[in-house]
């Protein structure tokens, strides 16, 4: 969360509304065409402990290249198969480990980049509030560039297609909310320290550094910025899920408060069952980890130690 520049030399967007924000009409903002040449290019990183790592790229519908890491097994398939979505400000590397410890339990993970967390000439800078517009075109770029990891997954012969799953860090929780209602490939979807919307950050958060933003803030500046943010609003999508979801929030959330947490779960459909840590927004607690491995390995056919069993 980059708050200074947040607020800096705004110029705002009036977003979408009526029925602009009717799931039909948002769920179209995600279509690609499956059928265009993936230009899958792997580079062999390392092998070791029954695991291969690949540094990975792929053709972005929406330009350019996605960077990505590839991690799976050495055994032969059949395979589950995870695509991870990093948190806002982090990359591919986020879910390296966990990717890693899945591989070892027969899972081929791909792990991809953000359009704003790709390198030169693929990279497309956030600007926040100075360009609303801009930053919605990369949030989708971002969904939709998932979904080609799928059909990265798909097209794998070691992999079961009927055994694929997405886990998503706080924006990518907001991406997998998306996902699970738009991408009926999906059998399981994990959403970590996700928010129902930006609204509960910038508009209801009561931290200190928000409060003070919000002093010097126009409403309906603000308003406006929020507007055109409600157009990729998790809450929007999860109760149009076609997957079952699991919530993993944290106690000593910063960014959004337990009620926000409470709305986003309420509006998500069955089946659903939510885990609340002892920890902040980086959900680092390993016991989340066994959780999520044990859910996903329940739903998906595999079965990974983590070395919280029991716990």
């Amino acid at each position: 969360m980059r708050m200074a520049a947040l607020f800096a030399g705004l110029t705002f967007v009036a977003g979408a509304v009526g029925d602009e924000l009717r799931f039909e009409t948002l769920a179209k903002q995600f279509e690609y065409d499956a059928k265009a040449p993936l230009d899958v290019q792997m580079k062999p990183q390392y092998e070791r402990d029954g695991v291969k790592a690949f540094d990975a790229s792929y053709v972005s519908p929406k330009g350019g290249r996605v960077t990505a890491y590839v991690v799976r097994p050495t055994a032969p398939g059949p395979h589950a198969g995870i695509v991870f979505g990093h948190w806002g400000p982090g990359n591919r590397t986020e879910f390296l480990p966990e990717a890693t410890i899945f591989a070892r339990a027969g899972v081929v993970s791909v792990m991809i980049d953000y359009p704003w967390r790709r390198p030169a000439p693929w990279r497309k800078f956030l600007t926040e509030a100075e360009n609303p517009e801009g930053d919605h075109a990369a949030f989708v770029q971002a969904v939709i560039d998932l979904r080609r990891a799928i059909d990265m997954l798909e097209a794998d012969d070691s992999v079961d297609r009927k055994r694929i799953g997405y886990v998503g860090h706080s924006f990518g929780a907001q991406w997998g909310a998306i996902l699970s209602a738009v991408e009926p490939r999906l059998k399981a979807v994990v959403l970590m320290a996700g928010t129902p919307d930006q609204a509960a950050i910038w508009r209801d958060n009561n931290d200190p550094s928000f409060v003070e933003f919000r002093k010097g803030m126009p409403k309906a500046k603000l308003d406006a910025f929020l507007n055109v943010m409600e157009r990729t609003s998790a809450v929007r999508y999860v109760s149009h899920s076609k997957a079952p979801l699991f919530f993993q929030f944290a106690k000593h959330e910063q960014y959004f408060d337990k009620a926000a947490m409470n709305r986003y779960y309420a509006a998500a459909k069955e089946p659903k069952s939510v885990k609340w840590y002892d920890t902040g927004h980086e959900l680092n607690d390993p016991q989340a980890l066994a959780d999520r491995a044990a859910w996903l390995g329940k739903r998906l056919g595999f079965k990974a130690k983590t070395g919280s069993e029991g716990n």
